[in-house]
């Protein structure tokens, strides 16, 4: 900001001769507080909305679905729906030239590689659904804001505070306690070794998601933030839309190349038939559920894109306690001693780092007062010089 002196202009000069014109007083201004764009609500929000998508896989899972890719294609192929309205947003800003509003093709060429990453995630966590209880799968997948804390501290330069470090770690404890409990949180007549496996999948689909958010972040960082004064300015959720559709467009290719491999096409009547729920609800619960999905995932790339990739993961982590009631609710599943234990270590470590993060912004918001107050007071130092 430019400081003003007693020569800038003839009407300061006026100014300083004039014996009633009294310096203006270093006023303490107002705190800033944070307050988060519309577009981050309105991912967050989505994010919300979308919390049944797990629910719907895990209900399939249960009535007798076994293919593993068409899962994941479930989780990935719902950005036809961003078609429409995309096409509508780049279509009303024209004006500022259709090329500006699309996507750089460096930008396009990470979109596809964080897809078909996101596709490998996607398989990984529906072999982990397949053999978990959708309370067990859950919590375990919680641990991703712990892996997203881990990798935007090597990718993104994050820094870890206490609080944020605190719940790194409790949300590392959360799932131990799922391991060494009594009983393990396995269901009944379930064999160990389909229950450890489905158990160290949760974990490894928990770590490739923590690791494809920060790699996101890194890529609009590079490749899609505008120049210039609109530089510091969340990029247009047509940017948005564009980065979830073609991550959304690489993972759809990679799983159905799966399911061709695995010939699931040819099996997809007879199990659709033998469902248990009937043919007509298996469509439906694939359909819906691959919308909810939708919802899910473009609410988190929003909030990577318009904030940053650990608060996208503090808002999966969020949907775990309302995944718990649904599967009690819904799916009828036992909460036993250590899901309750693990549930309070997670949302502990949940609260833990939202309190940090308040601090944090208050300590800006001060830092920034004091900032304005220097400003002011170098002002009023300047005019009272100027005064005779």
């Amino acid at each position: 900001m430019a400081i003003t002196t007693a020569s800038a202009s003839p009407a300061m000069q006026e100014a300083a001769k004039t014996p009633s014109a009294s310096p203006p007083r270093a006023t303490a201004a107002s705190p800033a507080r944070y307050r988060p764009s519309p577009l981050v609500i309105f991912s967050a929000c989505l994010v919300l909305i979308g919390s049944s998508g797990p629910l719907l896989l895990r209900v399939y899972f249960v009535h007798g679905g076994q293919r593993l890719w068409l899962s994941a294609l479930v989780q990935i192929s719902g950005w036809p729906l961003l078609l429409p309205p995309l096409c509508v947003s780049i279509f009303r800003g024209r004006r500022h030239g259709i090329v500006n509003l699309l996507l750089p093709p460096r930008l396009i060429g990470a979109a596809v590689v964080l897809g078909s990453l996101y596709a490998v995630s996607c398989f990984v966590y529906a072999m982990g659904s397949q053999a978990l209880p959708l309370s067990t799968s859950s919590l375990l997948l919680a641990t991703q804001l712990a892996f997203t804390a881990v990798f935007a501290f090597l990718f993104v330069g994050l820094r870890f505070t206490p609080f944020s470090a605190n719940a790194v770690l409790l949300l590392t404890i959360g799932p131990a306690v799922l391991g060494v409990g009594p009983g393990s949180g396995k269901p009944a007549g379930e064999p160990s070794k389909t229950y450890w496996t489905g158990f160290c999948e949760a974990i490894a689909a928990a770590a490739l998601a923590g690791l494809v958010l920060p790699l996101v972040e890194v890529a609009m960082e590079r490749f899609g933030r505008r120049r210039g004064p609109a530089a510091s300015a969340p990029p247009p959720y047509s940017t948005v839309m564009q980065m979830q559709a073609m991550m959304g467009l690489a993972g759809t290719m990679v799983c159905l190349l799966g399911m061709a491999i695995k010939s699931d096409f040819k099996a997809l009547p007879i199990e659709a038939a033998a469902f248990g729920l009937g043919e007509t609800k298996y469509y439906l619960v694939l359909v819906w559920g691959a919308v909810a999905w939708q919802l899910l995932n473009l609410g988190v790339v929003g909030l990577v894109t318009c904030a940053s990739s650990l608060l996208a993961g503090i808002m999966v982590a969020v949907l775990l306690p309302l995944s718990e009631v649904l599967a009690v609710i819904f799916l009828h599943e036992k909460f036993d001693g250590p899901k309750g234990i693990a549930l309070v270590l997670c949302l502990w470590g949940f609260a833990s780092y939202m309190y940090g993060e308040k601090v944090q912004q208050k300590k800006a918001a001060a830092q920034k007062n004091q900032l304005l107050q220097q400003q002011m007071a170098r002002k009023t130092g300047d005019l009272e010089l100027a005064t005779p």
